[in-house]
């Protein structure tokens, strides 16, 4: 179940990352985006914060997934 959870927040954070930093992308793109922001800010704010739940999960996948797309307008430049 945590697998299809990672996901549906996932699609959700980088629907909302996309929005947030004003990037089209393609939803495939969107999804994976958000799945890997999932993993890192879920890691992350696990571990800075040590806080469980849905609502700290979406807030660290968002978070994840704007620091990817920062990284990924400042490396898409070159």
């Amino acid at each position: 179940m945590s697998v299809v959870w990672l996901i549906i927040i996932g699609a959700a954070a980088g629907f909302l990352a996309t929005r947030v930093m004003r990037i089209e992308l393609g939803l495939v793109q969107t999804m994976a985006l958000g799945i890997a922001g999932a993993v890192i800010g879920g890691l992350v704010l696990r571990l800075l914060i040590a806080v469980t739940g849905a609502l700290a999960g979406l807030v660290g996948a968002v978070l994840g997934a704007m620091l990817l797309l920062w990284l990924w307008q400042v490396y898409n430049r070159r």
